[in-house]
């Protein structure tokens, strides 16, 4: 699955902060931190970055009938 390039509820677009918060967070910050510095504000969007999964891998093997 690959990652959200809009917030699901609000419709505003978040793709391209996906690498950017993962890069914060293997500095050591928090997710909140993290946020706070990509300038997300809005909870339904906080939700796809702490909600993603990266499920690639395991999807990847099966077939589409």
């Amino acid at each position: 699955m690959e990652v959200p390039m809009r917030c699901l509820t609000c419709g505003k677009v978040i793709g391209h902060l996906f690498k950017p918060y993962k890069e914060l967070l293997e500095q050591g910050k928090t997710p909140e931190e993290a946020f706070e510095e990509l300038g997300i504000k809005r909870y339904c969007c906080r939700r796809m970055f702490v909600g993603y999964v990266k499920l690639n891998k395991e999807v990847l093997p099966y077939r589409r009938d």
